[in-house]
């Protein structure tokens, strides 16, 4: 358990330090800049690239999060089904609407991340 705990603050101080980036202003144009057409278009595609990174690591720790816990929700409700066969209708139904949870919340993650990428 102390793994997981470990591997999740891990994970998650990754996508703070990617979410930075995302969120980063490329530099303001000025008239008086010496800046040229090119070195402006990289900066913009350095943004975007940002973008693009925080946002696939933000659905891709959302879905891993969510299979890690869909897996283990069925994985105790089978358990759970096997001790006490007679509750089965009862363990089911809890496990399907625990699903739907987590499905949403990785559902919102990828509207975040659509968000992001498109518009920030």
């Amino acid at each position: 358990m102390k793994l997981i705990k470990k591997t999740m603050l891990l994970l998650g101080l990754l996508v703070a330090v990617f979410a930075f980036s995302a969120f980063a202003a490329p530099k303001a144009v000025y008239a008086a800049d010496t800046e040229t057409v090119a070195e402006e278009e990289e900066a913009n595609d350095d943004a975007t690239g940002a973008k693009a990174v925080a946002a696939a690591v933000a659905i891709g720790l959302a879905a891993l999060g969510g299979a890690i816990g869909m897996g283990m929700l069925v994985s105790k409700s089978t358990e759970g089904i096997a001790r006490q066969p007679e509750a089965e209708g009862k363990i089911r139904t809890t496990m399907i609407m625990g699903l739907a949870f987590v499905e949403t919340v990785v559902i919102y993650a990828l509207i975040v991340s659509i968000l992001v990428i498109f518009v920030l």
